[in-house]
């Protein structure tokens, strides 16, 4: 009989066991499975099987993420409803199993839930974890000592006509839809952030450049907008995932089949879940295939990808447009969070563009890791759902502070450098091509060459050459003129 108790791998998240006083029946309760018995703490709401989990996957040192273990209270009170209503369970034990499960839903028994989100078996050990923390906290509901499973069983009445198979993935799905709820609003937000810079900014010409080079001449508004426009379209991919989302498994039990669950909680269960979470929750057509396939979530943590290499390219374009300041490119300030060196004084970086980068890279290993672990499903399940699950819901949770940083530690205190710019524009041999309609393009290339090899600016080459004004020079290079899409051609 072993007296081992939880790794001592865990977190302070997990509950750790203490190693003594196992055999003391006023201190410690003598739980059995099919490997043989163990003593575990008599208050413990965990049983026999998270032991073992807690033991056996001392990966990540995380437990499973917290929408996730509350996804899985709602996939409990629903079986629970509809097998009370259908008349498997007895009223007493069924309210004490609802209410248990609403606790888990409202985050109160969330740190229960405390298995290692790498785990093997496709789920079952988060699924017998929470089986076990609501029997339980049904036990005390009713007054009974927590372990008496002839009273409330983790397996036959809080598991009662489900698997982990189908358990599980109708969860995670929940999950990842709340997670995506907040996410779309904070994409939102960081879009109506860049919009704003696009009307304070519109005003303000520059140098717009292809492949690191000096090009045309454009404006800083219509840079800020091109930016929103992105995280629209992020916006309106994430308004997508729901469709993607919202078809579950539930009532499939093992491989999609209902085995060992009446037909009438195969039809009725995923209605009460829809009724719980408020979700447009729907059950598949065919159980097996929603059962055997997982590739849903490459969908959805593809399009989460593009978000990412959005914030991504968006934080590289503000660190190199603010780049120097006195050295670079500098035509934005972006706001001073931090002092950047402990020898260089005055050295401020751009940690939060830094930051979110990061995040947003991290999100993209997760989306790799999700789609190798969804590929290597096998038949009837796919047993890599833990890692498919810890990579898609981290990373929503990634992306939607990334945004949210962004949007309130950057985007929102952005300054533009107009005197900076100006000079730019000047100076520089892209506002040649502003000048081709008036002069044409070859005297335009020679005004080019002429500022080159003199070293002298732009602007003071095209005016000094008399063909043109000082005031058509301005004209051309106007924030109107700039930003007008094409020009109308004088036909003869």
């Amino acid at each position: 009989m072993s007296t081992e108790g939880i790794s001592a791998h865990a977190t302070p998240r997990r509950s750790r066991f203490p190693a003594t006083g196992y055999n003391d029946p006023v201190t410690s309760r003598r739980e059995h499975d099919a490997l043989g018995w163990r003593d575990l703490p008599a208050e413990s709401l965990h049983g026999i099987h998270t032991a073992r989990a807690v033991e056996n996957f001392p990966l990540l040192g995380r437990a499973v993420h917290s929408n996730l273990a509350r996804a899985m209270g709602a996939v409990k009170l629903a079986a629970a409803r509809t097998n009370r209503a259908l008349g498997f369970l007895e009223d007493d034990v069924a309210d004490a199993i609802e209410r248990a499960c609403c606790e888990l839903l409202d985050g109160t028994l969330a740190p229960a839930i405390v298995v290692d989100a790498l785990q093997g078996g496709a789920g079952t050990s988060t699924n017998m974890n929470v089986n076990e923390v609501v029997a339980n906290r049904a036990l005390d509901l009713l007054g009974h000592s927590r372990g008496s499973y002839g009273r409330v069983s983790p397996s036959d009445h809080v598991n009662l006509h489900q698997s982990t198979n189908d358990v599980f993935p109708t969860a995670l799905r929940v999950a990842a839809l709340w997670g995506l709820r907040a996410l779309e609003p904070a994409v939102v937000a960081l879009q109506e952030s860049f919009q704003a810079r696009e009307r304070a900014f519109a005003h303000v010409v520059k140098i717009g450049r292809t492949e690191m080079q000096d090009a045309v001449l454009t404006t800083l508004g219509r840079e800020m907008a091109a930016y929103a426009e992105a995280l629209n379209r992020d916006r309106w991919r994430l308004a997508k995932c729901e469709e993607r989302l919202r078809v579950v498994n539930l009532g499939g039990t093992a491989i999609g089949t209902g085995l060992a669950a009446p037909r009438d909680y195969i039809f009725r269960v995923v209605d009460e879940l829809r009724g719980i979470t408020g979700l447009g929750l729907a059950r598949a057509e065919n159980l097996v295939e929603a059962t055997q396939n997982a590739d849903v979530f490459v969908e959805v943590s593809g399009l989460l990808k593009a978000l990412a290499s959005t914030l991504i390219k968006i934080s590289g374009d503000l660190r190199l447009l603010s780049s120097g300041p006195d050295a670079g490119f500098g035509e934005i300030r972006l706001p001073a969070r931090q002092a950047g060196s402990s020898i260089m004084p005055g050295k401020v970086n751009p940690v939060i563009p830094e930051a979110v980068t990061q995040a947003a890279l991290l999100s993209i290993g997760h989306d790799q890791a999700l789609t190798m672990a969804v590929a290597m499903g096998s038949l009837e399940l796919n047993p890599f759902l833990p890692l498919v699950a810890h990579g898609l819901l981290e990373s929503v949770d990634l992306l939607t502070g990334a945004c949210e940083m962004l949007r309130t530690r950057c985007v929102d205190g952005i300054e533009a450098d107009v005197e900076r710019c100006r000079r730019q524009v000047e100076n520089s041999t892209a506002s040649a091509t502003a000048l081709v309609p008036l002069i044409g393009y070859e005297r335009a290339s020679q005004l080019v060459e002429t500022a080159r090899r003199e070293g002298r600016g732009f602007k003071e080459v095209a005016v000094a050459s008399g063909w043109l004004t000082a005031a058509q020079f301005e004209e051309a290079t106007s924030p109107e003129a700039v930003c007008r899409l094409g020009f109308q051609a004088c036909r003869v």
